[in-house]
Order: C-alpha cells, then sequence, then structure tokens
C-alpha cells in the first residue's frame, strides 16, 4: 500500500491535528479515505509542519508580508505531508482509514 494521491489537507491548530483526505494506489477515483493525525504524532516522526506558520508570528512589522494569508496550508510543501502520510501508515497499518465514496 503507498499513497499516491492528497485530496485535501488542513492544519487545524485549535485541535492541533493534520485533517487530510488522500487515496492510495489500491483506490479508485470514486473513493477517498480522510483522517486526523494529531502534531505530536507527526513531531514523532520528526516533521513539524504547524511550526512553519508560526514562524512567521515572530516577523517584525517590515516583514508581515503575510498577514493578509489566513491559510496556513499554503506554507506546507504537499510532498512533505505525503512522505509523512506514507512512513506513518507503513509502521501503522492498523490505522489507515478505510475508503469512503468520495
Amino acid at each position: 500500500m503507498e499513497i499516491v494521491e492528497i485530496i485535501t489537507y488542513h492544519l487545524n491548530n485549535l485541535e492541533e491535528v493534520l485533517e487530510v483526505s488522500f487515496r492510495t494506489n489500491s483506490d479508485t477515483e470514486e473513493v477517498s479515505r480522510e483522517t486526523k493525525i494529531p502534531y505530536s504524532d507527526i513531531e514523532d516522526f520528526g516533521y513539524e509542519f504547524h511550526n512553519v506558520s508560526d514562524e512567521l508570528n515572530d516577523l517584525d512589522e517590515e516583514e508581515e508580508m503575510f498577514d493578509d494569508f489566513e491559510d496556513d496550508d499554503l506554507f506546507v510543501d504537499e510532498s512533505e505531508v505525503l512522505s509523512f502520510l506514507n512512513e506513518y501508515y507503513t509502521l501503522f497499518m492498523d490505522k489507515l482509514p478505510k475508503a469512503e465514496l468520495f
């Protein structure tokens, strides 16, 4: 099993989870899998997606060119999310969500 496509992802800072929907190489176009993964699990694998946006909060007034961006996901590399998900579900196959109609 390999995750081959990320459909959507969102960093939910209120709940401190990565919300993601994706497809594996065994899924058809009609299905997707959805999950929420705690930031603590992400950090255990050496990834820190939520810290990228936290660094922007430390900018001084002259560097606040990103203030208009509400979507922290703009600053997360999708290939990093894909890499993390493949590592995560390789170790935790039992946590892989079931495919549901899209």
